[in-house]
């Protein structure tokens, strides 16, 4: 196991390994010959630099693009916190493996294979009003599956999930960790109506009373108030930054998975963009919180690392200019000081 305690998440948070400064360097400078104003591919020009920091090279491929999607149940949905029962997790990822999801989709699309990792649907977490959704040894044991899941080879990882009652552990982890509350952070996720909503905002602050004395510590709430997926989610996060990948977030939840990563170091995220900003109240917020700018705001709440994949796409747009693009010596074009 690479984690057999918290203390040795702390410790691991406390030596990160640093992407490649002389491949940025490298890839900047590429991007200065190449045939076009300087800085005129904006974002694209940095997502490139980016990914060759962390990629260690100074032209980045995404010949192996992976999208890791972790899927478990929440004892919370018991207290009607979602618009669908929580049998649903399973459906969908039998429909994932079927290719009738869209993350299925877009995976094909984007170019990227395509892991679904299930995590002990028939074991909801503990309904975390009353008591701790998991005890030490089950959050390190969804942290060790997250962490084993990255791909031996990769270029890129996009990490997603996908739980009902899900969007309720990720708004009590914000507001556990951030604070102002089951307003400030709670939405309507999958789609509840007002009732659900105020049963939603209620779990949340039951949760944060029951569980007060543990709030100063940002590995006790990721245990005592996420989810299995979560803590996937993070333990694949922490492989990736082990192994210099860098990685795509998506929505509200995947974010929240990371959030006690940063309370534990505020640059443990920068081998990490935002694939997008979803729909979701609190994940527009949270980004802010955490200073990571998204990719992309196309008004999607779907989960399933959807979103995330969706800008796959948008940086093999920008490696295509990077990698692909002359020079101005190549294509016998004056640049701007001849």
């Amino acid at each position: 196991m690479q984690f057999a305690s918290l203390d040795d998440i702390r410790a691991f948070c406390r030596d990160l390994p640093e992407g490649d400064a002389g491949a940025a360097a490298a890839a900047a400078r590429r991007q200065q010959i190449l045939t076009k104003p300087p800085g005129s591919l904006g974002r694209l020009e940095e997502l490139a630099i980016w990914l060759a920091r962390w990629q260690g090279r100074e032209r980045p491929r995404l010949d192996r693009a992976a999208i890791a999607v972790f899927a478990a149940n929440h004892g919370v949905a018991a207290r009607g916190v979602s618009a669908y029962p929580a049998e649903v997790t399973a459906q969908m990822v039998a429909n994932f493996a079927g290719g009738g999801a869209a993350i299925s989709q877009i995976a094909k699309t984007a170019g990227a294979e395509l892991y679904v990792v299930p995590i002990e649907l028939d074991r909801p977490t503990h309904d975390f009003t009353v008591r701790c959704a998991m005890d030490q040894e089950e959050f390190l044991d969804a942290i060790e599956i997250g962490y084993r899941a990255l791909p031996e080879r990769c270029d890129l990882l996009a990490v997603g999930e996908m739980g009902i009652a899900n969007t309720t552990a990720a708004a009590v982890l914000c507001a556990a960790l951030l604070g102002g509350g089951a307003v400030r952070w709670a939405g309507r996720g999958t789609g509840v109506d007002d009732e659900g909503l105020a049963r939603k905002r209620a779990a949340i602050e039951a949760a944060l009373e029951f569980h007060r004395s543990i709030l100063g510590d940002p590995l006790a709430v990721a245990a005592g108030l996420g989810g299995r997926e979560l803590a996937a989610i993070a333990g694949a996060v922490l492989a990736a930054r082990q192994r210099r990948v860098p990685v795509l977030l998506d929505g509200f939840v995947a974010t929240a998975a990371v959030l006690p990563l940063v309370r534990l170091h505020g640059s443990i995220l920068d081998h990490c963009r935002a694939g997008h900003v979803s729909a979701e109240a609190g994940h527009r917020a949270l980004l802010s919180e955490i200073q990571l700018d998204p990719l992309l705001d196309l008004g999607m709440r779907l989960g399933e690392a959807s979103g995330a994949a969706v800008a796959i796409l948008l940086l093999r747009a920008a490696l295509a200019c990077h990698n692909g693009m002359a020079t101005f010596t190549e294509a016998g074009v004056s640049d701007r000081d001849n």
